[in-house]
């Protein structure tokens, strides 16, 4: 081959090169366009899509795991005043949205209605023991006259059924109902449960703004709630947090809405874990969003009791009688996060954010939730009182951790490998390409330009030794 053969060669190699990285870095924003517009095409909820087959589905075994406390001295807080000495047991374990949801109705205006049925089955293996197993625990239809009752006439009821403060009831009576020997009607702390719906829920599709997928337009046919006075705290903000909107930022919050407690809440970005192979956003409950109204004048509208609350000074506490009906007070388990004199009022109490935080794993890229748990305590309150006699040596207001649970789900192992084959592996591939293309095409070039420089030096050598 002739010097300027070489020369030619060379040159194209490296014009070659040079294409063939230019390629590379060409494809990553075509690249980065086509999963974008798959990704938001996969995400919108319709029929046929990804998105719609995951959310309808009920594959996913979603599970409710409840810890319940056991008072060792219900005679000396009667009698002396003392505080109740509490031991948890748990977790009893029950499966929950077992059933899919209904009455799915699409809308004119990028919205989709349904309703969502509840439903429990006791998962005996996966629990410490069996629904026969009785608890001491505060009687409920006597705190609840305590405070929804004038205490006086509260008292004739208490005495006529010869109510105590304290009952002895089974795991299954306490979670899901009783007959109530005062009340003459049936009590339980999710009764009723089975076969009741929440809903109707009505939410964004993402047809038009994929922002907007699944986010919440309106429940109970209402676009705000009506408990607590105030249109911030009446806002229903965010998803329901099974799903968010696909390529999240971590810098931005999360938001979701819970029936359960009767408001909004948001999550924040904390880490990223690494789940069965799929790297997830991990985000977290702050502490700011029980924090009484002194640190997060936000909280302001949901202090409703100002002699429970100590003029709005107490954390981790959201009482929940205008949603519920009934007294009952809403905290993370343990009281986590909430003011000293809740955890010192009871003994047996240790708040642990690894055991007792609320988080939700992410995955960025669909925005849909791989793994969620979801814990709350119910907590109800009695209090010294002149008029109710069994309440006379109570020197105290007490509230009472009824017991805790943990909404829980995590992807399985088959969803998990169709996931990471369907689009990880893909994502996966797709870089390495693009990688490849440049890494080869930098090779080229950088081999051909040196062989070039090679080629022009020898033959400016050869013209200076025969001259």
């Amino acid at each position: 081959m002739t010097c300027c053969d070489q020369r030619c060669a060379l040159i194209t190699g490296a014009v070659l090169g040079a294409l063939i990285a230019v390629l590379g870095g060409i494809l990553f924003p075509v690249g980065d366009m086509v999963i974008e517009n798959t990704v938001n095409k996969e995400t919108v909820l319709e029929n046929g899509t990804l998105a719609y087959d995951t959310w309808t589905s009920v594959d996913v075994a979603i599970y409710r795991q409840f810890w319940l406390f056991n008072v060792q001295n219900p005679d000396e807080v009667v009698s002396q005043g003392a505080k109740p000495v509490l031991v948890q047991k748990g977790p009893y374990t029950y499966r929950t949205r077992f059933i899919p949801k209904r009455n799915i109705t699409f809308n004119d205006n990028f919205t989709v209605s349904f309703v969502l049925p509840y439903g429990a089955i006791f998962e005996p293996d996966m629990s410490v023991g069996t629904e026969d197993d009785i608890f001491t625990s505060l009687n409920l239809a006597v705190a609840g006259v305590y405070g929804l009752l004038d205490h006086k006439l509260a008292n004739l009821f208490i005495q006529s059924s010869n109510s105590k403060l304290f009952q002895n009831r089974t795991v299954k009576e306490l979670l899901w109902g009783y007959k109530d020997p005062m009340l003459n009607t049936l009590l339980g702390v999710f009764y009723p449960y089975n076969d009741t719906t929440d809903g109707p829920y009505t939410v964004f599709t993402g047809k038009d703004d994929i922002k907007k997928v699944a986010t919440i337009e309106r429940w109970m046919g209402e676009t705000s709630l009506s408990y607590w006075n105030d249109s911030y705290c009446n806002m229903i903000n965010g998803t329901d947090g099974s799903s968010f909107h696909p390529f999240l930022d971590k810098k931005e919050h999360l938001y979701f809405f819970s029936s359960d407690i009767c408001r909004s809440i948001s999550a924040v970005y904390e880490s990223t874990v690494d789940l069965k192979g799929i790297d997830v956003y991990r985000y977290m409950l702050p502490a700011e969003t029980l924090a009484s109204p002194l640190v997060n004048p936000d909280n302001q509208c949901y202090c409703t009791d100002p002699v429970i609350t100590k003029n709005c000074s107490t954390a981790g506490l959201l009482d929940l009688t205008a949603c519920r009906g009934t007294p009952v007070y809403l905290s993370l388990p343990h009281f986590l996060y909430g003011s000293d004199d809740l955890i010192q009022s009871v003994i047996g109490l240790n708040p642990n954010p690894d055991e007792h935080s609320i988080f939700l794993d992410v995955e960025p890229i669909t925005g849909f939730t791989m793994r969620f748990a979801k814990r709350l305590q119910l907590n109800m309150m009695y209090g010294p009182s002149n008029d109710i006699v069994i309440l006379n040596n109570i020197t105290n207001y007490t509230v009472f951790p009824i017991l805790w649970v943990n909404e829980t789900a995590v992807l399985d192992d088959e969803t998990a490998d169709m996931f990471k084959k369907e689009l990880i592996s893909r994502l996966d591939l797709l870089e390495g390409f693009q990688i490849g293309l440049i890494v080869v095409g930098s090779i080229i070039f950088v081999s051909c330009m040196i062989g070039l420089i090679v080629v022009m030096c020898t033959k400016k050598n050869k013209r200076s030794l025969i001259a």
